[in-house]
């Protein structure tokens, strides 16, 4: 009898399956038993690792994370804003990667410490910026929160990262909102360029965060 070779089927290779297969069917699509069916093995197989969907979202939120870690978390800038900016855009570059990655990323619990150094080394940026201990959480998980929200409702518009478009018929939006002028103009700020619009947004929460979670300095003598 021929032995066939098998590759071993682990959590880590079954996340990685999942987020190549994610970009084909998008979050909904997803499920335990396409992933089986592009690792050939049967689907209870797979909850000998994972007991449901969730666990299995948690995977793959650590996987993206130590991806993450790998390329541009752990060593930030001495200047805080630099590296709280940088974080966030690396961050959502990452998520853009993935179709429905944001939503994958969002409200799930890391199965590993991977995610712990990168917080640390920044949160010790913070720090030495004059941050105390619990602003400098907040500003962290203020600027993460920004951008989770941002690519959220970035790919449920239907954009691509670069394409500057969305998935809204600005015209027909216009028109159903004719008698709010200004409703009807915010789309093209909303809904376009969504590049520039990160950005913009990012700016300012990173001047918010300065200047109402950021240690004073000595008052000037008069």
């Amino acid at each position: 009898m021929v032995k066939v070779a098998t590759t071993k089927l682990d959590r880590t290779r079954v996340a990685r399956t999942a987020l190549d297969l994610l970009n084909e069917t998008g979050l909904e699509g997803l499920t335990l038993r396409a992933i089986a069916q592009r690792l050939d093995v049967k689907a209870p197989a797979l909850y000998w690792h994972f007991k449901d969907k969730q666990a299995l979202l948690d995977e793959m939120a650590t996987e993206m994370m130590r991806r993450m870690g790998e390329e541009f978390l752990s060593a930030p800038d001495a200047d805080w804003r630099v590296a709280l900016t940088t974080a966030m855009r690396g961050m959502r570059e990452h998520l853009l990667r993935h179709r429905d990655g944001a939503k994958v990323f969002s409200g799930t619990h890391y199965t590993d410490l991977s995610y712990a150094a990168p917080m640390e080394a920044h949160l010790r940026v913070l720090a030495e910026a004059g941050f105390a201990p619990g602003a400098a959480a907040r500003a962290w998980f203020t600027a993460y929160s920004y951008t989770i929200g941002y690519v959220i409702e970035e790919q449920a518009s239907g954009a691509g990262h670069g394409s500057g478009d969305g998935g809204y018929d600005l015209a027909a939006r216009a028109e159903r909102l004719a008698d709010y002028p200004l409703a009807a103009a915010a789309g093209e700020e909303m809904f376009r360029a969504h590049d520039r619009g990160f950005e913009a947004g990012l700016a300012a929460v990173v001047a918010g965060i300065g200047a109402t979670l950021a240690t004073p300095g000595p008052a000037a003598s008069g």
